[in-house]
């Protein structure tokens, strides 16, 4: 092979190179897309003011006007969807992993008869009123020691009240607010 062949082969080579990325380039002059400015997808969001105040409060078990205040039937609804895989909360629903959920606020806690709870559940003895339900769902397992509840609880005080008030809604007489 002489130095003229070779010459050929390495011209080839780049010329080559150099059509790939010109066409590349062409193609992106050519087929020009401009990227979206801001979000594509609007949600609609409800905004309600709450102040840092309000949040300390509403924190403490012991406030639960202040922690109701926070949340929705609504918001509570979309927080619910997290209990679904265990728990029914319409009515005549039937038991799940958990027992079902349907008047739940205002029930005697370990009370339903066709589901078999816990001994710790059955022998709480306490009604499921705003505050227990509350403390409840902090941290299942520390507020009924021994319970089957698997669950690591609710953190946010806003999801906390949003269950609560959507469960006491799911009911043939809702308890009045506090």
């Amino acid at each position: 092979m002489n130095s003229f062949e070779i010459n050929k082969i390495i011209a080839a080579i780049i010329l080559t190179i150099v059509i790939v990325f010109g066409v590349n380039k062409l193609a992106d002059v050519i087929y020009y897309v401009k990227a979206p400015e801001g979000n594509t997808y609007k949600i609609a969001t409800e905004t309600k003011e709450i102040s840092k105040d309000d949040n300390a409060k509403a924190e403490n078990v012991n406030n639960v006007k202040a922690l109701l205040a926070l949340g929705s039937i609504d918001h509570g609804k979309t927080v619910f969807k997290k209990c679904a895989a265990c728990h029914s909360v319409s009515q005549g629903g039937g038991n799940k992993i958990g027992p079902a959920l349907w008047g739940v606020i205002g029930r005697k806690a370990g009370s339903i008869g066709d589901y078999k709870y816990s001994k710790a559940m059955s022998g709480f003895g306490k009604t499921w009123d705003f505050e227990a339900v509350n403390t409840f769902l902090i941290k299942p397992k520390d507020y009924v020691k021994g319970t089957k509840m698997a669950y690591a609880g609710l953190k946010k005080g806003k999801d906390r009240a949003s269950i609560i008030l959507y469960l006491n809604e799911q009911s043939d007489s809702p308890l009045p607010l506090p």
